[in-house]
């Protein structure tokens, strides 16, 4: 591949995203390789060990790519010291490491921003300065659908992460976006706890994912904020990413997978940390500090997921129904998936949607952007309130395997993960 620079980045031809919705401000002004085909970006706060994880990236195999590396070292305008003099000593050790390793191929940026309002400041805010630089970056050399990447500031990855991401998006041109295959470590440095831990809570993933497989819905993938990636331009068609300061990915991911064609790269791997975090209400963090108080994860039922079987797999007969027959529908279903219909004007939007799709299949994909991912979710929870408690993971994870017919019971949660590693890693997916 040739060298040859780019034009500025401030000579961006007009673009509606750019202009309407993406945070203003540009963060570097070297512009890009032309031939640049995919940026990696990396929210990060109160890092100590991001050259780690810069460091993994490096050793992937970028023959004949073009790749850019974008980190966001970020805080809130009020932050405490300690926070501001970890991140300044981050920003400088990244710079000058990012100086010694970058090339016109494979280039590494950074920047500071220590100035983050404090109602949005967080790891969605991080995340979308960060994609929508990468956007700006993009759209400077005329490459619309450019892979964004995103990733964590204390995650590695398997050699061949850059490679297997590009392939996915080469052999399937269609596609908005990819959810990439993950495997937390399960020993290391940490304390045996953590390790325990943090096979309770990827279980959990897995299981979540799984189980909404077998009950049928088309949406089920899993929505991990440093194991994604999406199209430039699928990006800027859902509006950017959200400021969240917490699930921002799962939010983000529900928007674009409802375009269709969205895939699973599980050629690869990411390696997400285990360690304990406060950062926020909820993720891998939040997960394994929790389970140090109690030395268990519970979580949802298996009923819940044989009730919404049952409700999918009726779908198909909805177009054709009378509305005046809609009432024996909601009474033929399980008292959860009934309820949870009822409390959410189920028949209002059956006639709504039903008067605007002209066949079966126009039907049913818009009655899933009703009944989407955030839809799925509360009805998991009202069940989970209102009819089946939370159990403990390990025994709902191996009571759905043999539902399933997948294996036999298996009582040991870490043979658990790894036989849902199994089954997930030989999914259909590039």
């Amino acid at each position: 591949m040739e060298d040859q620079p780019a034009g500025s980045i401030g000579s961006i031809n007009k673009n509606l995203y750019l202009s309407r919705y993406a945070c203003q401000g540009i963060l570097f002004d070297k512009a890009p390789h032309a031939h640049l085909d995919m940026i990696v970006t990396i929210p990060c706060y109160n890092e100590p060990d991001l050259i780690r994880s810069l460091a993994s990236l490096l050793q992937c195999d970028v023959q004949n790519l073009c790749v850019e590396v974008i980190v966001l070292i970020n805080e809130q305008e009020d932050a405490p010291s300690n926070i501001s003099q970890q991140n300044q000593k981050c920003y400088d050790a990244v710079r000058q490491w990012a100086g010694q390793h970058s090339t016109s191929h494979f280039s590494f940026h950074v920047a500071y921003k220590n100035d983050l309002p404090k109602k949005h400041a967080g790891v969605g805010l991080a995340r979308k300065i960060a994609m929508d630089e990468a956007v700006r970056r993009l759209e400077s050399v005329g490459n619309r659908d450019g892979i964004i990447v995103c990733y964590d500031a204390d995650s590695e990855c398997d050699p061949n992460y850059l490679r297997a991401i590009h392939g996915f998006f080469c052999n399937n041109p269609k596609s908005p976006g990819c959810s990439i295959y993950f495997e937390h470590p399960l020993e290391g440095k940490f304390d045996a706890k953590i390790y325990e831990a943090i096979t309770d809570y990827e279980l959990f993933l897995r299981y979540y994912v799984n189980a909404l497989r077998y009950a049928g819905f088309p949406y089920a993938y899993e929505t991990i904020g440093s194991s994604m990636a999406v199209r430039s331009s699928a990006y800027q068609k859902q509006g950017g990413m959200n400021r969240r300061k917490a699930g921002e990915d799962f939010y983000f991911l529900h928007k674009i997978i409802p375009l269709g064609n969205f895939g699973e790269v599980n050629n690869t791997r990411v390696i997400p940390s285990p360690r304990l975090s406060d950062r926020v209400p909820f993720g891998t963090g939040k997960a394994v500090n929790d389970w140090q108080k109690t030395g268990q994860l519970l979580t949802y039922s298996v009923q819940t997921f044989k009730d919404l079987k049952g409700f999918i797999d009726g779908l198909t007969g909805l177009y054709s129904m009378e509305p005046k027959h809609l009432e024996a529908f909601l009474q033929s279903q399980a008292k959860s998936v009934q309820g949870f219909l009822v409390d959410n004007d189920f028949v209002f939007h059956f006639k709504r949607i039903k008067n605007n799709a002209a066949s079966s299949d126009t039907f049913l994909k818009q009655f899933y952007q009703w009944f989407d991912g955030f839809k799925v979710l509360k009805y998991v929870h009202y069940a989970r309130d209102n009819f089946y408690p939370n159990s403990p993971v390990g025994e709902v994870a191996s009571e759905l395997l043999m539902l399933t017919g997948s294996h036999a019971l298996i009582d040991d949660n870490k043979a658990l993960l790894l036989t849902y590693r199994h089954v997930d890693r030989n999914r259909d997916g590039y």
